[in-house]
């Protein structure tokens, strides 16, 4: 029920004034975000690179209905691959693109905008020595993501997508895509979806991952293993072992600002650890989704509120 409260939230307009008019909800933000500018991207992606660790920098905002702040999303992309480029930073990072922030659910020609957008974004990371990685969102995205994905194929291979082991469809998702070059990243899910298309208890939502899991390491493609959950990281581990993987063929993610001693240690014990760096002005639903995955996070948060963080 705090799950659902919380992702309800992140979709209300009068939430989201009282949370950002908050003085102490800023230090708070700061641990999950890295800041709002693309320079504020590049430091931490330097700082993150100096600990052994790779990067994916998101820059925030979602669900624009204007093509003018689609632009805007596309040129602040590029902006900041054309920065780690120019500073050498580009092999260590990737960045993580939401489509309908670049245009997917415009009112005309939605998809084929966002692909057109997308594509450009594609050729700022290929110009940079680097690549992409599609987001997925609420499971109404699913299918248009998807095919923009296959279209971007064509031209850039290594476009990575996003699945979300809470879908029931995802099993049948990661074999379409196990295939060699393909690269997956496999989350668990952080939107409120219907039962009818996602598993709602936490033990399913598990089992679910664990099978697409397997699925991924089985495959010829290149897995991604998005998770935060020491069991899961045992298994992944052990699932790669089985599947003869080197310490090169998959990795491990995990958010910015969650378990960053985590981070450091499955670097240095020989795996590739890649973290997931948000940054912008447009922080707020993507600070409540985190909030409402961890119950750890929610009492940090209040407690910062109350003074005692």
């Amino acid at each position: 029920m705090l799950r659902s409260a919380l992702l309800a939230a992140a979709g209300s307009a009068n939430v989201r004034r009282l949370v950002e008019a908050n003085p102490l909800t800023g230090p708070v933000v700061d641990r999950y975000v890295a800041g709002t500018t693309a320079q504020d991207a590049v430091e931490v992606t330097r700082a993150l690179s100096s600990r052994g660790l790779h990067v994916s920098l998101d820059h925030l905002g979602e669900d624009t209905r204007d093509s003018g702040q689609a632009t805007d999303t596309v040129n602040a992309y590029r902006a900041v691959l054309g920065s780690l480029s120019d500073e050498g930073s580009a092999a260590r990072a990737e960045v993580s693109v939401k489509l309908s922030a670049v245009g997917q659910f415009l009112p005309k020609d939605g998809e084929k905008i966002a692909l057109e957008n997308a594509r450009l974004i594609c050729e700022a990371a290929a110009a940079a020595g680097t690549t992409v990685t599609l987001d997925m969102e609420d499971h109404t995205t699913t299918d248009s993501t998807l095919d923009i994905l296959r279209d971007l194929r064509v031209d850039f291979p290594s476009t990575g997508a996003v699945l979300q082991a809470y879908l029931r469809r995802t099993e049948q998702d990661c074999r379409d895509l196990a295939t060699a070059g393909s690269r997956v990243r496999l989350c668990k899910g952080a939107y409120a979806e219907p039962a009818s298309v996602a598993f709602q208890e936490r033990a399913e939502v598990d089992r679910a991952y664990v099978r697409c899991l397997r699925i991924l390491m089985q495959g010829a493609g290149y897995p991604m293993v998005a998770t935060h959950d020491p069991r899961m990281v045992a298994i992944a581990t052990d699932l790669a072992a089985r599947a003869r993987r080197s310490p090169e063929s998959f990795e491990f993610q995990m958010l910015y600002g969650i378990r960053p001693a985590e981070q450091v240690r499955l670097a240095a014990d020989g795996h590739r650890l890649r973290v997931y760096v948000a940054y912008g002005d447009e922080w707020y639903g993507y600070f409540m989704r985190r909030l409402a995955e961890r119950p750890a996070n929610l009492v940090f948060f209040a407690r910062s509120l109350l003074g005692r963080g």
